[in-house]
């Protein structure tokens, strides 16, 4: 894939490149919607109904036969649950309080151990495995067999599309992380057409008042009635849209993703597309989802996983109304289970319930990574450089500094010192995100946290200009 991604696809003509896209649709479509997603989707849409005892029973049979699993067929847990005492007959008796004597799974160790020990020895058919965003470092590796990947689109579809008036079928504007536009391309158009999937993949590396015309043609030319993709980026071509006093066409919804959406955005949104955002929060991960429903409150999918709420320091459960470190125990893989993971995000619980009816658990607030904006010298507005790192395994943490349009610095917690071929790696990363620029790496014991235990990814001190 990264061949013809990289040499063949970008010197194709544009009627091939949307081929090639559909081509690529198509097949993505039957392996996420095919299979086991007919059935799951009706199962995910009542279970809402469920009853706080009854989420309580269910989570209950899907520990136990999740850890059951893990024990039996996994390495990483088989010896460590041995080392507690936990064998398949104590775990098939476990109740939900009790999930807390197990050990935490740490992301080094899910990138570590997640292609090898972390690997039951009973697999599903069609596993890929899929690299998260590793935005501040090397990605995790996530198997996705293809029935996994369809129960994970049906919870998809029912608690975010359906929440917000959608279907899989209406045609979207999707901006990504997917180079859909070569490299050097500084004439439109800035999209691909999926026909597929009915999509529009929007360039996330051309988005400039300049280009602002173009990407809404690419709206109105394939009827696009929702977007989605990445929160900052959507932002960034909606206020484009607004400061041109271009008039963008009624949406039905913005379903933002990967940043934290604020009130701004929301405005935003409503003012340009006269439509209602609606947040969430998942991951690459698939073991956990948080979504927005018709009232305005994000909820907590019990079937898709157990989310702890947990005290940094102590590691206690926290109140409603209190910030907590969110641990997950996802229940659609089996192939990889991923048992108690820390994923490094915060959140707040609510204490109040949604008027909605849902007896699903109120998140109040999602404490999301912020990052500054890379502002180029052309006037685009960037972030997302989580591609930087990939495949780069040494690389631990890392953060990326703009001082200037042109002057960047990278700083880099490794584990072992990077040799000159992942240096020039990395350069050739960053020009080719934003063009000709002067790099500094810099190896680090350290990257400084913040009050909240994390550090941005991405760091710019160059101001947008009013």
């Amino acid at each position: 894939m990264g061949f013809w991604a990289n040499k063949i696809y970008p010197n194709l003509p544009l009627g091939l490149q949307n081929a090639a896209i559909s081509a690529y649709g198509l097949s993505w479509n039957r392996r996420r919607f095919g299979g086991v997603f007919s059935a799951e989707l009706p199962r995910y849409k009542s279970r809402e109904s469920l009853t706080a005892a009854q989420w309580q029973d269910f989570q209950t049979v899907e520990l136990r036969r999740l850890l059951v699993h893990a024990c039996e067929t996994v390495p990483y847990y088989r010896d460590r649950f041995h080392v507690l005492g936990f064998n398949p007959a104590r775990l098939q008796k476990l109740a939900l309080h009790e999930l807390s004597n197990l050990p935490f799974l740490e992301k080094n160790t899910l990138r570590q151990l997640g292609t090898t020990e972390l690997l039951s020895s009973k697999r599903e058919p069609g596993g890929t495995f899929f690299s998260s965003s590793g935005s501040t470092g090397t990605p995790t590796q996530i198997l996705f067999s293809k029935p996994m990947h369809q129960r994970w689109s049906a919870a998809f579809e029912a608690r975010i599309r359906h929440w917000a008036g959608l279907t899989r079928h209406d045609p979207r504007g999707m901006i990504g992380g997917r180079r859909v536009v070569a490299d050097g391309v500084t004439t439109g158009p800035f999209y691909r057409y999926n026909y597929a999937e009915k999509q529009v993949y929007f360039s996330a590396y051309h988005i400039a008042a300049a280009h602002a015309a173009d990407y809404l043609h690419g709206m109105k030319k394939y009827g696009v009635t929702y977007m989605t993709g990445y929160a900052m980026s959507n932002y960034f071509l909606a206020r484009f849209l607004e400061e041109c006093g271009l008039e963008a066409p009624v949406l039905k919804a913005v379903l933002p993703s990967s940043e934290k959406l604020t009130p701004q955005m929301r405005a935003t949104f409503a003012n340009v597309y006269h439509c209602k955002a609606f947040d969430a929060w998942s991951g690459v991960e698939a073991c956990g989802l948080v979504s927005e429903c018709e009232h305005g409150n994000l909820h907590i999918s019990p079937d898709v996983a157990i989310l702890e709420l947990l005290h940094p320091e102590t590691g206690q459960p926290v109140p409603p109304g209190e910030i907590g470190e969110v641990v997950c125990t996802g229940f659609l893989n089996y192939d990889q289970p991923l048992i108690r993971y820390r994923i490094g995000d915060l959140m707040r619980l609510a204490v109040e319930r949604c008027s909605c009816g849902r007896e699903m658990p109120v998140v109040e607030e999602i404490i999301g990574r912020m990052e500054d904006t890379v502002i180029g010298a052309d006037g685009r507005e960037m972030v997302r450089f989580h591609g930087v790192f990939v495949q780069i395994p040494a690389i631990i943490e890392g953060q990326i500094i703009q001082h200037d349009y042109t002057d960047f610095e990278i700083k880099l917690v490794a584990a072992t010192p990077l040799t000159t071929v992942e240096r020039t790696m990395l350069h050739q990363r960053m020009t080719s995100q934003l063009g000709p620029v002067k790099l500094i790496i810099t190896e680090v014991p350290h990257i400084p946290r913040g009050a909240n235990g994390k550090f941005k990814a991405v760091i710019s001190h160059i101001k947008r200009a009013q």
